[in-house]
């Protein structure tokens, strides 16, 4: 019985470490995910204001929620 109980102890021992190291190696992604992002954000955000310099507001589109208008209400 005794050796039963050594071996599951182990066995979840092995568990522990594994998921332990999957969780760190994700939370890595994670932040190298969240950088990827700010770096997309930040670009977006430069060529958004570079293009209202360039175009003036009039001629400038809708902003996409503005654009888009549910069907119910155009019926």
């Amino acid at each position: 019985m005794k050796e039963k109980l050594l071996q599951r102890l182990e066995a979840l021992r092995v568990e522990l470490k594994t998921g332990q190291d999957m969780e760190a190696e994700l939370e890595g992604r994670l932040g190298q995910l969240r950088a990827t992002l700010l770096r997309i954000i930040g670009a977006i955000q430069v060529l958004e204001e570079l293009l209202g310099q360039e175009t003036p507001q009039a001629e400038m589109p809708p902003a996409p929620a503005e654009a888009a208008a549910p069907e119910s209400e155009t019926q």
